[in-house]
């Protein structure tokens, strides 16, 4: 991806984004984009809060949308298996609709949009990676294989890894972020929450979950 965010697009002004909200209230859910993406040799995960709660067992607040990670040279793949939908790409508060090669490059994230209805149905995230080797966006030191990263439920949903989910949740701590991190750091294994604490302070040094991580280590 390049550093240059590209020219052109749609900008989003924040009048803007409850209308853009409201055309994601028929988003799909976790089993709906894993029976969609059934047998694909694609390494895919649910990313985000929607990730927590598969984590968690069960649904535990409402999700404004729904994200999955994939590999960025393998997104082909992925719009392949969703050829009768179109993808906008999106960032830095603009959109493309149907996003050329040249804007994908230099975004990240895609909407995935009903052409009919304007309706956006899943967020996905082009994650750099080296072969089978995930890379962290935040910090490209971190890298971990595919294998490694990925948790199935007992449908064989595929989620990301909760303590990489709260890593980049860490960045902004909304409301639901606070909620989520307190929601699951019971759960965690000792090694996740380890895990969590080396890598929040590697990408966010004085981050106050820390704090209660320290916490749960003495216990």
């Amino acid at each position: 991806m390049s550093d240059r965010p590209p020219g052109g697009g749609i900008e989003v002004a924040p009048d803007d984004i409850a209308a853009i909200e409201a055309r994601w209230v028929d988003c799909w859910q976790p089993h709906e984009v894993a029976r969609r993406l059934a047998g694909i040799s694609v390494p895919w995960y649910v990313a985000a809060g929607w990730a927590l709660d598969l984590f968690r067992g069960g649904q535990t607040r409402a999700h404004h949308d729904i994200e999955i990670g994939v590999p960025a040279g393998q997104f082909g793949q992925i719009r392949e298996r969703f050829a009768e939908f179109t993808f906008d790409a999106v960032g830095d508060a603009r959109i493309w609709e149907s996003a050329t090669p040249q804007v994908l490059s230099a975004t990240w994230q895609t909407w995935l949009r009903e052409p009919a209805t304007g309706r956006y149905l899943l967020d996905v995230f082009r994650e750099p990676h080296d072969g089978d080797v995930w890379i962290c966006r935040r910090d490209e030191t971190i890298r971990l294989p595919y294998t490694d990263i990925i948790r199935h439920t007992p449908d064989r949903i595929p989620y990301l890894t909760p303590e990489l989910v709260l890593l980049f949740k860490a960045k902004h701590v909304r409301g639901q972020d606070q909620a989520d991190f307190d929601g699951v750091l019971p759960l965690l294994t000792h090694l996740q929450r380890l895990t969590l604490a080396r890598l929040l302070t590697r990408v966010h040094p004085g981050h106050a979950w820390l704090a209660a991580l320290d916490d749960e280590h003495a216990r």
